[in-house]
């Protein structure tokens, strides 16, 4: 009987010291989508007419699907023809914050050989699994033909309507 209770004590130690020990992880899903607009600041000249509003989206990271882009002001670096590319990494934290990493490119077509990249980091709020109130702060580069280069930083807001208050 006695080696009966100190197993059932042993097995109750067991259970109780295996409480509080184990991990658990959940993966949140966050997906960025609808019009956004890019502020660019810096650069002369060309390099200076590089605003541009952007329709994309991505689930989680990836690949952006974007369908859609229009350059705010016209120059002569992207006439016609531009093709664009991007890729993120989102992630949610406990609150709901969003964090993560966006690039976004744009190969000029006419006149070509110009190229237009950001580089920036993303916050906003995760809201039943989609991202509000998203923006992208970072730095941008231009390299391409004679008037057509540059650097300086932008910000990049989800449905324009969050770029007045940044």
């Amino acid at each position: 009987m006695r080696k009966l209770a100190i197993l059932v004590l042993l097995a109750v130690e067991l259970a109780v010291g295996g409480c509080g020990n184990s991990t658990s992880t959940t993966t949140t899903t966050t997906d960025a989508s609808g019009n956004w607009e890019a502020q660019l600041t810096g650069g002369t000249g060309e390099a200076s007419l590089l605003n541009f509003t952007t329709a994309f989206t991505v689930n989680n990271s990836g690949p952006l699907s974007i369908t859609g882009f229009s350059f705010i002001n016209t120059g002569t670096c992207f006439v016609s023809g531009e093709t664009e590319s991007g890729n993120a990494t989102l992630a949610t934290d406990s609150t709901n914050a969003v964090t993560g990493t966006l690039t976004y490119t744009v190969q000029s077509g006419t006149p070509a050989g110009n190229t237009l990249t950001l580089t920036g980091n993303v916050t906003g709020t995760n809201s039943s699994n989609a991202l509000t109130g998203g923006a992208v702060t970072g730095t941008w580069s231009l390299t391409g033909g004679t008037g057509c280069t540059g650097t300086g930083n932008f910000t990049m807001c989800q449905n324009a309507t969050t770029c007045s208050t940044t």
